[in-house]
């Protein structure tokens, strides 16, 4: 057999994920360089790792036994890795991330010269919605994580990192129809574009609307901040989005904010870890790395 590192390290993402477009975002490859890989690791084996019944991938029990030996290898040599990198005196190990799906915004600024000045050091981030961040914090998946509502919770320790405001957006022409906050004209002409259940930024927009009095909308819900953005680019409707997300779009004049009372809605994007986690050497280095740069990153990146 030929199968390589790639291949089970690709496969593996895809059995963490159930989802071959979910991996290539979170490995940052195309759709159809992760299909090949798969296929390539699969030709190797009679017995299928993967079944596909209409859009959904089911791992077979063979699949799972296969992503197992998959994970001890690949831990193996970042073993390997971290124990070459250590003789050397360097920094090793691994972070752990869990971000909401704006933080992807957010968090690189963060990272980059902590990797620049810690080679030994390698990340994994998960993005997903705010419900399954903090379960991946509960359940100890992963170091840190980062949210951008507010978090009253004592399990979890946090450092505020930036602000986070969001606006009413619309495209060119929604927005010149100045919507009003008004029952009927929300319900039965123009929409607002709402995402999961489970996302921090809708618990942020149903929050606001309630204050407004405004409920039961016509309303189209969306899986990604990027999938809301599209849409109401395209004119399907208006919605309640961070700043930090469609800055791009607001100074080209693809999207326009609308003015409203009580907007924009300004929270603060969290750094968060769970209290009783023994922090390793590397989170604790990555802590005082925030605690020394986070304002002077901040100025130089968001300012």
């Amino acid at each position: 057999m030929n199968y390589t590192l790639n291949q089970l390290q690709i496969f593996l993402k895809v059995v963490q994920t159930t989802s071959i477009t979910k991996a290539a975002e979170e490995l940052n490859l195309t759709q159809p360089a992760v299909s090949i890989q798969i296929k390539n690791l699969q030709a190797q084996f009679e017995i299928p790792l993967l079944e596909i019944i209409g859009k959904k991938i089911y791992i077979t029990d063979f699949g799972k036994e296969i992503a197992e030996s998959a994970k001890g290898i690949l831990d193996q040599v970042y073993a390997i890795n971290y124990k070459t990198m250590a003789f050397k005196d360097q920094l090793v190990g691994r972070l752990k991330f869990s971000i909401v799906s704006t933080g992807k915004y957010v968090l690189p600024y963060f990272l980059t010269d902590f990797l620049r000045v810690n080679p030994g050091v390698e990340i994994s981030i998960d993005v997903t919605n705010r419900e399954k961040v903090l379960v991946s914090q509960l359940e100890n998946e992963v170091d840190f994580s980062l949210i951008s509502d507010a978090l009253e919770n004592p399990t979890f320790n946090s450092i505020d990192i930036l602000t986070n405001d969001l606006y009413l957006v619309g495209n060119n022409e929604t927005a010149k129809l100045q919507p009003t906050f008004n029952y009927l004209e929300f319900k039965n002409e123009l929409p607002l574009i709402f995402r999961e259940y489970g996302s921090g930024t809708r618990k942020i927009m149903e929050a606001y609307l309630k204050k407004q009095g405004v409920d039961g909308l016509k309303k189209i819900e969306l899986m990604s901040n990027e999938a809301v953005k599209q849409a109401v680019l395209a004119g399907l409707g208006y919605s309640i989005m961070p700043l930090i997300g469609i800055n791009n779009e607001i100074k080209s004049g693809t999207l326009k904010i609308i003015e409203r009372y009580g907007l924009p809605i300004s929270t603060n994007w969290k750094l968060i870890w769970h209290k009783d986690k023994n922090l390793s050497p590397v989170s604790k280095a990555f802590l005082s790395y925030m605690a020394e740069n986070k304002e002077q990153i901040k100025k130089t990146f968001f300012e």
